[in-house]
């Protein structure tokens, strides 16, 4: 289990894999400047209820991994992540499709 911090106040456990998809679309935004809201569902032992945190250019987040290998990349999976975000209601956790899986490496080339 990983770890996504936001301005040193939030902090949430995300599984490695699903951490490093969300690395990719909030990095995509914030390159464009573009700012938006990103929620996700909390876990039962502090409420069951969700979070949401605006994420914008000058905030800070911190991506604290757990594993030292790099997951492969599901491009279908950025590519569903990144339609939420760009949604009046912001980013949030789809289910991970199931193709087009590929191993991207640590410079981002395929």
């Amino acid at each position: 289990m990983g770890k996504f911090i936001y301005d040193g106040l939030v902090k949430v456990d995300f599984e490695d894999r699903l951490l490093l998809h969300l690395q990719m679309v909030i990095a995509a935004k914030l390159r464009r400047g573009e700012a938006f809201n990103f929620t996700w569902k909390d876990d039962s032992s502090i409420g069951d209820g969700r979070t949401t945190v605006w994420v914008h250019p000058r905030c800070s987040i911190v991506y604290k991994f757990y594993g030292s290998r790099r997951p492969a990349i599901n491009r279908a999976w950025i590519e569903a992540l990144a339609y939420t975000a760009n949604a009046p209601t912001g980013l949030y956790i789809v289910p991970e499709p199931q193709t087009d899986q590929l191993r991207i490496d640590e410079a981002g080339v395929i």
